[in-house]
C-alpha cells in the first residue's frame, strides 16, 4: 500500500470511530429519553438499532485487523490502531447498555415512583462518553486525566441514588406487605442505575486507551 493510501486509511479509521460513537451516543439518549418519557415505540426503536451498531463495529474490527496483519504498523501507528481496536469494544459495549435501557422502558411491570434522578445521572454518563470520544479524536491526553477523575463523581451518585431507592422502599412500606408486588420496578431501577454507571466505566476506559495511543502509557488512569 502507497504511504499515501496508508495514512488515509489511518484517518478513515479514526473518523469511523468518531461516526460509531456518534451513534452509540444517539442511542443511549434516545433510550434515556424513553426511559424519561415512558415511550414504549422509542424504546422500541432504539432496540432495533443494535444490530446496525453491531455490524458498524464488526466491518471496523475486521478494519482493524487487517491493518494490523497487512501493514504491520509500528510505534504510534501500532498503538493508535490497537487503541482504537479496543475503543470500539467499549462502545459495542455502551450499545449493548443502551439496548438494557431501552429494555427497562418497556418493561411490563409497574415503574415506582422515587426522587432518584435517573436522567441526570444518565446525562452525566452522556457527557463522559462524549467527552472521552473528543478526547480520542483530538489526542488529549489531559482531558483523559480529567474524564477518570470525574468518574469518582458518576460513581458516587450512582452510590447514593442505590441508598436512596432502598431508603425509599423500606420508608414506603416498613412492614414488607407490599415489597413483592414493588420488586420488579425495585429491580429495574437499581438496573438502570448499574448500566449507566457501567456506562461511565467505559467512558474511562476509552480515555485509557487514548492515554496509551498517545503517550505509551499504561491503560490504567482509576
Amino acid at each position: 500500500m502507497p504511504r499515501e493510501e496508508y495514512r488515509q486509511s489511518l484517518d478513515d479509521l479514526r473518523a469511523n470511530v468518531e461516526s460509531m460513537a456518534e451513534a452509540v451516543v444517539e442511542q443511549l439518549q434516545q433510550a434515556l429519553d424513553a426511559l424519561d418519557s415512558d415511550d414504549r415505540t422509542l424504546a422500541r426503536a432504539v432496540i432495533d438499532s443494535d444490530d446496525h451498531i453491531n455490524q458498524q463495529y464488526l466491518n471496523l474490527e475486521s478494519n482493524c485487523v487487517d491493518l494490523i496483519a497487512l501493514q504491520q504498523p509500528v510505534a504510534a501507528d501500532l498503538r493508535f490502531v490497537v487503541a482504537s481496536f479496543k475503543i470500539l469494544t467499549d462502545l459495542e459495549r455502551i450499545g449493548d447498555l443502551a439496548t438494557n435501557l431501552a429494555r427497562y422502558a418497556r418493561a411490563d411491570s409497574p415503574a415506582i415512583v422515587s426522587d432518584v434522578r435517573i436522567q441526570e445521572i444518565g446525562e452525566t454518563a452522556v457527557e463522559q462518553v462524549r467527552a472521552a470520544v473528543d478526547a480520542y479524536v483530538a489526542g488529549d491526553a489531559d482531558a483523559c486525566r480529567a474524564i477518570a477523575d470525574r468518574d469518582d463523581e458518576l460513581d458516587t451518585s450512582c452510590q447514593a441514588a442505590n441508598e436512596a431507592v432502598v431508603r425509599e422502599l423500606i420508608a414506603s412500606d416498613p412492614d414488607g406487605w407490599e415489597i413483592e408486588q414493588r420488586l420488579d420496578g425495585v429491580l429495574r431501577l437499581l438496573l438502570t442505575i448499574r448500566d449507566l454507571e457501567r456506562v461511565g466505566d467505559h467512558a474511562v476506559n476509552i480515555a485509557a486507551r487514548t492515554l496509551y495511543m498517545t503517550e505509551g502509557a499504561p491503560e490504567l488512569i482509576y
